[in-house]
């Protein structure tokens, strides 16, 4: 009995640290060895946002929409535009046109222009014979129908600029869900190497209870098959060891993923770094939050915010499709003068005056553009109405499993110090000769699979935290670098 009680004191020293309960009989198992530097949460964001290639991907699409204003704004650029037409034919100068004009497109319904035209020749068509041979003319194009509103280059202008919100909130969607994965791939990281640790510590109690026990038979002290079912505690206990290690690489190897450097080298971790929980992660979430969240939620979401910028381009598109349901009445007035002139010019006298005029009978195609474009606007508030309403109950679902999960680790801890508990009556028992190796190794059993749970819980909250705030669409996360 002695022997065992010696044995005994191996186990109850290794998992309460003389009678600590519940968390302190873990704390071996997160202090991290001198060797073995903290890589945190805060530090893994903060190497994936500044070094990822999907990350400097995603940088790129702001630049792309701010490209895509600039095409459109190309559009108004002013344009020179010169003409020449000249006929010669058995020494004779038929005609010499030449036509050259600077027109400057803008915002707006007016469309100024000003350029000279220079004709000359033997046959030169009556219309185009000027006194002088040079003219030149400055004025101005009017829709006063179709295009005075708005057009085919400002509707191209005002999408683009909204293009440039849509790009901006397909950045943050993007970036979130990168950090998302990546959140839960630490996380199991975390699982996976603390787990380890503690199966670890385990196996390192079965063997120094099975060298024991092993010696105690050689002795004559113990029955050879006391040795056998210590042997077979040591087994498992290997087994465990043996598959958490390779959880713990592999969960490793997919970290490893989302780590590049400056040169965008990828970079693979080291036995030298370990996760860690740190304290300003730990707590639950205040309902305050999920206030606030869902507020931030209707304004802020890149899905909202998309679909926002989507219908306001319909808006436009649809403005622009019942501008074509006007007749086309564009007026042109020129002043007209010569290098030359001697009188001041009249507006009355001096100037050219066109107008153009069009109109489809049926508007058929008009009047469908239309209502497609209203179609589409329809469609599209539904999408976003529907969108939003997901978006708030996934926000409320994840709230609620952080809760709930919350609930399940104070009822896990709590569950772990009974279990702690139990384990040192055991011992008593023991030591009173009631009880054997058999009912202590169940017990020891017990504790472990009891932390084990406890430890994986710890890491689905705060799988669950990334998942809360990818939910409400925050920005990285709510990570900040400062």
């Amino acid at each position: 009995m002695k022997k065992a009680w010696q044995i005994a004191v191996v186990i109850i020293g290794c998992f309460t640290g003389g009678g600590a309960r519940a968390q302190a009989s873990m704390d071996p198992v997160f202090q991290l060895p001198d060797s073995v530097a903290p890589f945190t949460l805060q530090q893994f964001y903060a190497t994936l946002l500044a070094y990822h290639p999907v990350v400097k991907q995603a940088m790129l699409m702001p630049e792309n929409a701010r490209q895509e204003i600039r095409l459109a704004r190309g559009a108004f650029d002013p344009k020179l535009e010169v003409g020449i037409d000249q006929k010669e034919f058995q020494d004779k100068s038929y005609y010499n046109y030449t036509d050259a004009y600077l027109t400057f497109p803008n915002r707006t319904f007016l469309e100024p222009k000003i350029g000279f035209e220079d004709n000359s020749g033997q046959l030169l068509n009556p219309e185009s014979t000027i006194p002088g041979d040079r003219q030149y003319f400055a004025g101005v194009n009017v829709p006063i129908g179709r295009g005075l509103f708005t057009d085919e280059r400002r509707t191209a202008i005002r999408q683009a600029e909204l293009f440039q919100n849509i790009a901006e909130a397909e950045q943050i969607k993007l970036i979130n869900k990168i950090l998302l994965s990546a959140a839960k791939d630490y996380w199991n990281w975390y699982n996976s190497y603390y787990n380890f640790r503690l199966l670890t510590r385990g196996a390192d109690i079965a063997r120094e209870i099975f060298r024991r026990v092993k010696l105690n038979v050689e002795m004559g002290e113990e029955a050879a098959i006391d040795s056998v079912q210590a042997k077979i505690t040591l087994q498992t206990r290997l087994v465990e060891r043996q598959e958490a290690w390779l959880a713990f690489q592999n969960a490793g190897i997919r970290l490893s993923n989302y780590l590049w450097d400056e040169q965008q080298l990828p970079l693979v971790l080291t036995a030298r770094v370990a996760p860690v929980l740190e304290a300003t992660e730990q707590g639950t979430l205040s309902r305050q939050l999920l206030s606030a969240l869902a507020d931030s939620a209707r304004v802020n979401h890149p899905e909202l915010i998309k679909l926002r910028n989507k219908i306001d381009q319909l808006e436009l598109e649809r403005s622009l499709a019942r501008e074509f349901l006007k007749p086309r009445l564009d007026l042109s007035y020129y002043l007209l003068s010569q290098p030359s002139a001697e009188k001041v010019i009249d507006p009355l006298n001096d100037y050219k005056f066109g107008l153009e005029f069009s109109m489809p009978i049926l508007l058929r195609k008009e009047r469908s553009k239309v209502a497609m474009t209203n179609i589409k606007i329809q469609s599209t508030e539904f999408e976003q109405s529907q969108a939003e309403r997901e978006i708030l109950n996934e926000i409320t679902a994840v709230f609620n499993d952080i809760t709930n999960t919350a609930i399940i680790i104070g009822q896990q801890t709590d569950m772990v110090n009974l279990y702690d508990r139990l384990l040192e009556a055991e011992f008593l028992n023991l030591e009173n000769g009631e009880s054997d190796l058999f009912k202590l190794n169940i017990q020891q059993e017990k504790l472990i699979q009891s932390q084990t749970k406890l430890l994986k819980l710890k890491s689905e909250y705060e799988k669950l935290k990334a998942e809360l705030y990818w939910a409400a669409g925050i920005r990285n996360l709510n990570f900040t670098n400062d």
